[in-house]
């Protein structure tokens, strides 16, 4: 990326986030709402973002971070269109979700934590979505998907990529 074209996202992504922080008073108890609002905006959490805050709350960045990675919800990297979520919590993972996680990262060649170099695709591994009774699950986006086997997983990435494709 130019550095004229870093300047522009960094200029945008301040303006935006001071919009977002318009919505709230300058208490550090609107952090997690915040954080909130611009996760749902960005689909992340952006630095730019993570410094207007700082100096919006007077808090340090330090303790905003904290924060972030603190709750599994935020994020500091940008997802893919469609993030796939494999519960790894106890149900789930006595379940066979640990397959569905490897057949998931072999099929998109990326490991937990990355997104596809098209954007498409991010994998995370959750500790637990609270549908034990489904076990194991795994999530793209919102939609939660219960009993879950690889073969399922495979069709529902293969649905989308040839759904995107069109």
């Amino acid at each position: 990326m130019e550095q004229g074209c870093e300047k522009c996202v960094e200029q945008r992504l301040k303006k935006e986030t001071n919009e977002i922080l318009k919505n709230y008073s300058k208490q550090k108890d609107n952090l997690i709402a915040i954080l909130n609002d611009i996760q749902e905006k960005y689909g992340y959490i952006p630095k730019q973002s993570q410094i207007e805050i700082s100096n919006y709350l007077s808090i340090p960045m330090a303790e905003i971070y904290g924060v972030i990675t603190f709750y599994s919800r935020f994020t500091t990297t940008p997802k893919g269109k469609y993030n796939i979520s494999v519960c790894m919590g106890t149900a789930c993972f006595v379940k066979g979700s640990q397959s569905l996680l490897e057949r998931a990262k072999e099929k998109l060649n990326i490991k937990s934590g990355q997104t596809t170099q098209d954007g498409l695709f991010s994998i995370d591994e959750l500790r637990c979505v609270g549908a034990c009774g489904l076990a194991p699950v795994f999530m793209v986006n919102d939609e939660v998907y219960g009993n879950a086997t690889v073969k399922q997983l495979e069709q529902v990435v293969d649905d989308i990529i040839k759904k995107e494709k069109n």
